[in-house]
C-alpha cells in the first residue's frame, strides 16, 4: 500500500491509499473555485445526562442525494469536478466539506451569557473514506485486497487522529442505505475524531474498570470467552477473529466482531490480524445481504479505546466492530419508538439465538481463509 497526501482547493487534506506505486494522484490539482473552509461547531453539555451535544448548523446545506452523474465522491473526469481531483483512485480519505467537528478556521464565538448553557468549541476532525471509485459498488463487492487497503486507511487515520490534542476518541463507521439516512450513495464511510469519549464508549470503559476491580479480569476477554463457551450465538470464527450475536442484542440482526488477541485500536492490529479481518468482514457483510430479498441497510461501527491527552489508548478497552441492520423482516424495519428513543430501554423482536442461526445459514466462504461456523451450541 502506498500513501500520498495533497490539499483540496479550500485547504482540506486529501490522502490517497494506492495499491500500486507512483500514481501521482495526490498531485492532481483541485480546479474548483472554492472559498477557504471555515466550519464552526459548538458543543453544549446536557447537565441531566452529563453528555455533550454537537451543534453544527452549517451542515444544513450539505449535499443531499444528488443524481448519479453529480456525485461528489466520484473521480474528477474532464469538466466534471468532484471532491477527488484524481481521475481514478483505489481508496481515498479527505476532510469532510460539511463536518460536524473541525479544527476551527475562524475564531471561536464568544461564550454564551445564557446561564443554562455550558458550551465549548466543537473542535475535532471529520473525514470521508471512499472505498472504491466504482459508484455502483458496495463494500461487500470489494476484493479482499481492496478491503485490506481500507483497513490500512482506517489504521492510518486512527493513529494520526489519536495523536491530535483535540481528539479523545476515533470512530470509523459506515452507514449504508437510505433507511439509515445516507445522503450519498457512493460506497463510503466516515471517521470522526471526537473531542470527548462518546457516551457508548464512556459506558463500556467504565464497565471494564468495574469488571477489573471485581474479578481481576478483562471485561472484553471474559465476555468473548463466555460466548465462545456457549457457542450457540457464535456466527463465525477464524484464526484471528470471533463474530457473535450478543446475548442481549438490541437490534434484530446484530453482530460484534472481536480480534482473538485483544488490542485497543485498529492501528495496533498486526499484519495477520488485518489480513484475516479483510476476509471475515466481507463474509459478514455478504451474509447480511443474503438475509432478505433486498440489500440490508446497515451501520458498521468500530468501537475503539478512548485516548488520553498524549494519545495513549485505554489498555483495558477491547477493539470490536458492531454491525447491525434496521431490517427485522422483509419489508419491515425496526423503528426506535417510545421505549428506545424515549427511555433507551431496548425491546428486540428476534431472539439472538435465532438471529445467529440465520446468519450462519447465510454465511458463505470467508475470503482468504478457513473458518469454523458450525452450530456448536445446537449440538
Amino acid at each position: 500500500m502506498w500513501r500520498s497526501s495533497g490539499r483540496l482547493a479550500d485547504g482540506r487534506q486529501i490522502i490517497y491509499f494506492d495499491e500500486t506505486p507512483d500514481t501521482g494522484r495526490a498531485k492532481a490539482p483541485d480546479r474548483r473555485p472554492l472559498p477557504p473552509a471555515a466550519p464552526s461547531s459548538q458543543l453544549r453539555r446536557d447537565p441531566l445526562l452529563d453528555d455533550w451535544v454537537v451543534l453544527a448548523a452549517h451542515r444544513q446545506d450539505r449535499t443531499f442525494l444528488p443524481p448519479p452523474d453529480e456525485c461528489p465522491l466520484d473521480p474528477t473526469r474532464g469538466d466534471r469536478l468532484t471532491e477527488i481531483p484524481a481521475d481514478d483512485y483505489d481508496v481515498v480519505v479527505f476532510e469532510n466539506r460539511f463536518p460536524s467537528l473541525a479544527t476551527p478556521a475562524v475564531p471561536a464565538p464568544e461564550p454564551p451569557t445564557d446561564p443554562a448553557v455550558e458550551a465549548r468549541p466543537g473542535t475535532g476532525r471529520c473525514e470521508l473514506v471512499c472505498f472504491t471509485s466504482d459508484h455502483t459498488a458496495s463494500f461487500a463487492d470489494l476484493t479482499p485486497r481492496r478491503a485490506r487497503t481500507v483497513i490500512e486507511a482506517w489504521a492510518d487515520r486512527t493513529a494520526e487522529l489519536s495523536a491530535m490534542p483535540e481528539v479523545a476518541h476515533v470512530y470509523p463507521f459506515e452507514n449504508r442505505g437510505e433507511e439509515i439516512g445516507v445522503t450519498l450513495h457512493h460506497p463510503h464511510g466516515q471517521i470522526y475524531g471526537f473531542p470527548f469519549p462518546p457516551p457508548r464508549i464512556r459506558r463500556m470503559a467504565a464497565a471494564a474498570r468495574r469488571h477489573r476491580e471485581h474479578t481481576g479480569g478483562n471485561l472484553f476477554d471474559d465476555a468473548v470467552a463466555a460466548e465462545r463457551a456457549a457457542g450457540v450465538r457464535v456466527v463465525v470464527e477464524t484464526g484471528h477473529w470471533t463474530a457473535i450475536v450478543p446475548a442481549a442484542a438490541r437490534w434484530p440482526y446484530e453482530v460484534r466482531l472481536f480480534p482473538r488477541r485483544r488490542v485497543p485500536g485498529l492501528h495496533l492490529l498486526d499484519g495477520d490480524q488485518r489480513d484475516d479481518l479483510a476476509g471475515v468482514y466481507l463474509a459478514l457483510l455478504r451474509a447480511f445481504d443474503r438475509l432478505f430479498p433486498a440489500p440490508a441497510p446497515y451501520i458498521a461501527a468500530w468501537h475503539q479505546a478512548p485516548v488520553d491527552a498524549a494519545g495513549t489508548p485505554d489498555p483495558e478497552f477491547g477493539l470490536h466492530l458492531q454491525l447491525f441492520t434496521l431490517r427485522r423482516a422483509a419489508g419491515k424495519l425496526k423503528y426506535l419508538a417510545g421505549s428506545e428513543s424515549g427511555m433507551e430501554a431496548w425491546i428486540n423482536d428476534i431472539s439472538p439465538e435465532d438471529a445467529a442461526h440465520r446468519l450462519r445459514a447465510a454465511l458463505g466462504p470467508v475470503p482468504g481463509g478457513g473458518a469454523d461456523h458450525t452450530e456448536r451450541g445446537a449440538q
